[in-house]
């Protein structure tokens, strides 16, 4: 009888050991997938720049635009009149699509 017991203290105490290792197991296991997931955010941050790169490309657009009638072969008051008169274009253009935004003043 005293064997029985004395091995059933064993078997439980070796339970118990792989019960507290395995939860060290998953402790470590979360801590080391934390770090990895901080690394992966320091070396590829995963931040969306969509508005920055579309800001970007149309400020390239518009400076190859710019570049191109700069150095387009025509004389300096025709090139001058030509960019005066699709800046005006333009400005018109934003004025007219700004008028169609509420302002959020205007309260009913």
């Amino acid at each position: 009888m005293k064997l029985n017991s004395l091995i059933k203290s064993i078997l439980k105490t070796a339970v118990y050991i792989m019960d507290q290792t395995a939860d060290q197991v998953d402790r470590v296991s979360d801590r080391a997938a934390e770090m990895a997931e901080n690394a992966r955010e320091v070396v590829a941050p995963s931040d969306n720049h969509v508005l920055r790169n579309v800001i970007s490309f149309a400020a390239g657009v518009g400076v190859g635009v710019g570049a191109g009638l700069l150095l387009a072969p025509s004389s300096g008051s025709d090139l001058r009149s030509s960019i005066t008169g699709k800046v005006q274009d333009i400005g018109n253009r934003v004025r007219s699509r700004a008028e169609n935004f509420s302002t959020g003043t205007d309260l009913r």
